[in-house]
């Protein structure tokens, strides 16, 4: 029993992870139809923000749920201002512009922190179940990522920015005839997509070792969550990490993370093969 309790914490831990990885690049991507290859930086940028915040003496929970956040939307919004707003809707320069964005963030915390391997501890403790142990710090952040998908879900249909930001993306033109300025919602919507990626490095620092490529393991899964969901954002996102966060950690635990990361992949391309739009459009063809 004990052993089958662990394991469903480490499958939930595993659906955590995905949703908090992924939901600031379904904001970008799923909403903006922008391909953004700095995802993974700005999830290293987050990680960044609160090892450094905190061996600086800030409180580890504020540089986890506020500095990192609130650092790497600046980051977003200064890059949306300088170099995406220019190019919306068009893909291929959009892809490049991102891409030698991800170079250029991985190149810059290198040259001035190093590529060496930083790292805080986990808070919380842990638990003991029979003799197995649980840091507690994983059932935080499965509590956390659903309340942050809830949240999102409240963000997004409850409020007038989360309105005119859906408005605005489905039909610009008509939300500027309601004087709504498209520019302003587009440079928002990304620094609250790159504010959520921050959020998720800030939180998983103390689980795994910060150093500047450390996006490069997050992002392909996160690419394929959000991609396998389809267009909904939020449903189709948390669909999508519900399907493969268990079969990512269950394959890890009877073999390697590595395999379970390829699982994860394989499992990807079947659906999209037996569902090219993703879940969300068969969530609303059987409804």
């Amino acid at each position: 029993m004990d052993q089958v309790l662990v394991t469903a914490i480490a499958i939930a831990t595993g659906i955590a992870t995905l949703v908090l990885i992924s939901l600031g690049l379904a904001v970008i991507f799923g909403m903006m139809r922008i391909i953004n290859f700095a995802h993974g930086e700005f999830i290293m940028l987050g990680a960044y923000a609160t090892v450094l915040s905190t061996n600086a003496g800030m409180n580890l929970w504020i540089a986890m749920l506020v500095i990192a956040p609130a650092f790497v939307a600046l980051v977003g919004l200064g890059c949306e201002r300088l170099l995406i707003r220019r190019y919306y809707g068009n893909l291929t320069t959009t892809m490049l512009l991102t891409w030698g964005l991800s170079l250029f963030l991985v190149g810059s915390v290198t040259a001035l922190f190093g590529n060496t391997t930083r790292g805080i501890a986990a808070p919380l403790g842990s638990v003991t179940f029979g003799n197995y142990s649980v840091s507690v710090y994983q059932l935080f952040l499965i509590a956390f990522a659903a309340l942050l998908v809830l949240g999102a879900a409240l963000f997004l249909t409850r409020t007038r920015f989360g309105l005119i930001a859906r408005g605005t993306m489905q039909n610009p033109a008509m939300a500027s005839t309601l004087g709504i300025d498209p520019g302003r919602v587009y440079a928002a919507t990304f620094a609250v997509g790159a504010g959520l990626s921050g959020l998720a490095g800030g939180l998983l620092a103390p689980v795994s070792g910060v150093l500047p490529n450390m996006g490069a393991s997050y992002v392909a899964k996160a690419f394929v969550t959000v991609i396998a969901g389809g267009s909904s954002v939020l449903v189709g996102t948390t669909g999508a990490a519900f399907m493969f966060g268990p079969i990512e950690a269950i394959v890890s635990l009877i073999s390697t993370p590595v395999i379970g990361q390829a699982s994860l992949l394989a499992a990807a391309i079947l659906l999209l093969r037996l569902m090219p739009m993703g879940l969300s459009a068969g969530f609303r063809r059987s409804t």
